[in-house]
């Protein structure tokens, strides 16, 4: 079993001329590492893994025990790259059913990420009566979806048990020096973290927006650590195979591409993944539509499309070597229902079959594979396969010819947003949002 991801090309690339790409990835490469692109401002993720120290370590852990000492739940508020990482990671290495499972530590739950009426009320009757804690993640403390789930829950805390308990349980991870959470922590006195000025939200899971909520789970941030420094080091020829592929692809019509999955715990990875794509490479009417499916569940709801659809797509299989448990299939004297052929089998080799079987169905239907491999779902592996999307996001953005490292569109909605609260200073634009209403 190799030791790192590997990215498997064979598929994806048949007909296509990728050695064309290979001086232009290579000149993306260099303006990312040099720091002479758009965006070289938002480049302090590119070395994180490697500078990150033991006493910053430690200090999470530190942050991290507290937490788990006495708190039942921890509620993580956040949205977009403040909650999607640390999510991932800790579905991808948690029981499936952990919550309906005691002991082992807090549930780590997640707020601020919609504006659910039912879905606040819900969370907050379940923390209702139980000891809990807060991790509250923004820059400004100003974000509409955090802010309201951070006052509801502040003030469920302090009214429950105390204003004491809330000081020592509630920690902000925030701007070093300034905006409305910063005030507010160095008001009331709570523990803090820094979300660096030269790290953009969706590459941010190495830092303390996503190491402290993993580390409350209970997961090894240190292992995560290292194997994000092993692909920094040694990740670049995997970056470039897959930075290259994806853009012969969409240079040859394919505008969207699927991340598959056949391990169910790796759902919210990919929907890290669709954040870090889809907001760095969607610009100037460019870049390719990141989707994302779990099979085989969406073989029976998606595979009829994927297999005859448009041929606009390509797929990233994500492959899982080694399963953390063995499950076996039994022998059924009666085999009424035709399983005898695979008794004695593990329930991952019939996995791994669908995989392979699905994989050259649609090759066969016209549809690119790239294949990712990743030896387990552990924290070194889930580091290293964090760092090669990032580091490769970087490469393919620049490789399309646009800043991967802003988000200027997602600011569109707010203002309307606003203006239709009648947020003070929208005046002007909530009169113009309605006469247009109205008219």
């Amino acid at each position: 079993m190799n030791n790192s991801i590997q990215v498997i090309s064979k598929y994806a690339l048949e007909g296509l001329n990728s050695q064309a790409l290979n001086d232009t990835a290579m000149a993306a490469k260099q303006t990312l590492e040099s720091g002479s692109g758009a965006g070289n401002d938002f480049l302090g993720w590119l070395h994180l893994p490697s500078s990150i120290d033991e006493q910053q370590l430690q200090d999470i852990e530190r942050s991290a025990a507290i937490l788990r000492q006495e708190c039942e739940y921890v509620i993580t508020i956040g949205i977009g790259g403040s909650y999607l990482g640390a999510k991932a990671i800790i579905e991808a290495l948690s029981d499936h059913f952990a919550p309906y499972k005691t002991g082992n530590g807090p549930k780590v739950l997640f707020a601020g990420n919609n504006i659910g009426e039912d879905y606040l009320y819900d969370l907050m009757d379940l923390v209702r009566g139980h000891k809990f804690g807060i991790i509250v993640i923004s820059k400004s403390g100003t974000t509409t979806e955090p802010a309201i789930a951070f006052r509801l829950f502040k003030e469920m805390l302090e009214k429950q048990e105390g204003k004491g308990f809330a000081q020592r349980n509630i920690v902000a991870v925030t701007d070093a020096k300034r905006g409305a959470l910063r005030n507010l922590a160095t008001q009331e006195g709570y523990a803090t973290y820094v979300i660096p000025d030269n790290v953009g939200g969706r590459f941010s899971v190495l830092t303390p927006v996503g190491l402290l909520p993993i580390a409350v789970a209970g997961f090894d941030i240190r292992a995560l650590v290292a194997g994000a420094v092993e692909m920094e080091q040694n990740g670049d020829e995997q970056v470039l195979n897959y930075a290259i592929a994806r853009n012969a692809l969409y240079q040859n019509g394919k505008k969207i591409e699927i991340l598959v999955n056949f391990a169910p715990r790796l759902h919210f990875l990919a929907e890290w993944w669709k954040q870090l794509y889809g907001e760095s490479e969607g610009k100037t009417h460019k870049g390719i539509f990141p989707a994302s499916v779990d099979f085989t569940t969406d073989l029976h709801s998606m595979g009829q499309w994927i297999q005859d659809g448009e041929r606009t797509i390509f797929e990233t299989v994500l492959s899982v070597g080694d399963q953390q448990h063995e499950v076996v299939i039994p022998t059924d004297e009666a085999d009424l229902d035709g399983l005898n052929y695979i008794a004695g089998k593990n329930v991952d080799y019939v996995n791994k079959m669908a995989e392979l079987g699905t994989r050259l169905a649609h090759i066969d239907g016209g549809v690119p594979n790239l294949l990712i491999t990743i030896p387990a779902v552990t924290e070194r592996y889930l580091g290293q396969l964090i760092y090669f999307f990032e580091k490769a996001c970087g490469v393919s953005g620049y490789m399309l010819g646009v800043n991967p490292f802003d988000q200027p569109g997602v600011e569109a909605y707010k203002k309307n947003m606003f203006a239709l609260l009648d947020k003070p200073g929208y005046e002007e634009a909530s009169a113009a949002i309605k006469a247009k209403l109205n008219s």
